[in-house]
């Protein structure tokens, strides 16, 4: 027995009987991928390396071949590997990953340009329609070149999908192992959200006092990376719009910022989801910021509100089903539910939860699942049952 089989399964069983094709194209971020192999065994794979000529600078075959437990593809031979692991074939692998994957690569993968054996699974790969994952990692210039970010869109209008990178300083780095492996469970996954395309908006509004100061509200994020993570699980293809967080946020789901309710406003014409749902917390007023910055030391200043539109009624011709959240404080059951009921009728919703934030703590949460037909569901327990509660009812709804 191979010593990987000692690991087999250790951490899961999501990818019990899937074959991963792992390719390795030339990015230092190569020197992850002995871990990256281990991480997805752990969860129960079986991953054939192939690897370009540039990865084997960076890893040796032997090391990869001793991680996998097989046999490394470093050049395609008479044995037509690219056609027997990823053709049209029953016996062929489940899902190409390329990882770490170089801007050149990208774009070889984008053009039909099969030069490595890396490229040329590509080729075989989405020619066939076997699901495929990217993990880009390099100089972050390189990833902004316009060509690349055309490439990037191509791969994605093909099925292709990408986790990460992350952008730090000149870099955009490889996502983490576990993000990797977390998005590959959610490719291969036959959960009730496969296939489905979900976009999830949370964090907290900002609006400018002066160009120093902000108003804001007190909402952490947390409910939105709750419901991003379950729903990837859950096979959803995920989108995560963020406000200001007070919690990290996985960076292997694609993700776009906001500040203002007004930037949030301008995003809505690229909603073209299945399902949206809203746990933001937007500012309902705003003030007409001063120039420059308010001079401190001043014993008082008056600031003046001004009322802001509302985001869900500009969301719900984006979208089959949409989701709100009700906030209250201190006011009875009855009271909240009646005011949850005003605005899914005004908002034209398909669901609210509502809930009163004195029953919201760091661990658990008490809420009201409110339906379009006038169902009314309880919700008490930790804030991660409560994110799949809510999905079920997007599931049924979206039928």
């Amino acid at each position: 027995m191979h010593p990987s089989e000692s690991i087999r399964g250790a951490k899961g069983h999501q990818l019990d009987g899937k074959m991963i094709v792992l390719g390795m194209t030339g990015s230092i971020a190569a020197v992850e991928s002995f871990e990256l192999v281990r991480e997805l065994i752990r969860h129960g794979a079986e991953v054939r390396v192939v690897m370009t000529k540039a990865a084997t600078d960076m890893m040796t075959p032997c090391a990869m071949e001793f991680a996998s437990g097989h046999r490394v593809v470093t050049e395609l031979t008479g044995a037509a590997e690219h056609v027997s692991l990823l053709g049209d074939y029953e016996e062929r692998a489940d899902l190409l990953l390329v990882s770490p994957c170089t801007a050149n690569t990208i774009s070889k993968m984008a053009l039909g340009i099969d030069d490595t054996p890396v490229t040329t699974m590509a080729t075989v790969a989405i020619g066939s329609k076997v699901p495929v994952v990217v993990a880009p990692a390099m100089h972050l210039a390189m990833y902004e070149h316009p060509a690349v970010q055309r490439n990037v869109e191509a791969l994605k209008g093909m099925g292709v999908r990408f986790v990460g990178p992350t952008v730090a300083g000149k870099k955009a780095r490889a996502a983490t192992v576990e993000e990797i492996v977390a998005r590959v469970i959610a490719a291969l996954s036959n959960g009730d959200l496969k296939g489905r395309r979900v976009l999830i908006i949370g964090g907290a509004s900002e609006e400018p006092i002066d160009q120093v100061r902000v108003i804001s509200n007190n909402g952490t994020g947390e409910t939105a990376v709750l419901l991003a993570k379950a729903a990837e699980d859950r096979g959803a293809e995920v989108e995560l719009w963020t406000g200001r967080m007070q919690v990290p946020v996985p960076g292997g789901i694609e993700r776009r910022t906001f500040r203002r309710v007004e930037d949030l406003l301008g995003m809505i014409d690229a909603v073209d989801h299945d399902a949206v749902i809203v746990p933001a917390s937007l500012s309902d007023y705003a003030p007409v910021p001063a120039k420059g910055k308010i001079p401190s030391g001043r014993k008082e200043f008056e600031i003046k509100l001004k009322g802001l539109p509302k985001v869900l009624p500009a969301l719900r011709k984006h979208t089959r089903v949409l989701v709100g959240f009700k906030a209250e404080v201190g006011i009875t059951e009855a009271e909240l539910v009646r005011r949850a009921r005003v605005r899914i009728e005004e908002y034209r919703l398909d669901l609210m939860v509502a809930n009163d934030l004195n029953d919201v703590g760091p661990s658990r949460t008490k809420a009201i699942l409110i339906g379009a037909d006038g169902s009314q569901t309880k919700y008490s327990g930790t804030k991660a049952g409560l994110a799949d509660r809510i999905l079920d009812e997007v599931r049924m709804v979206l039928g």
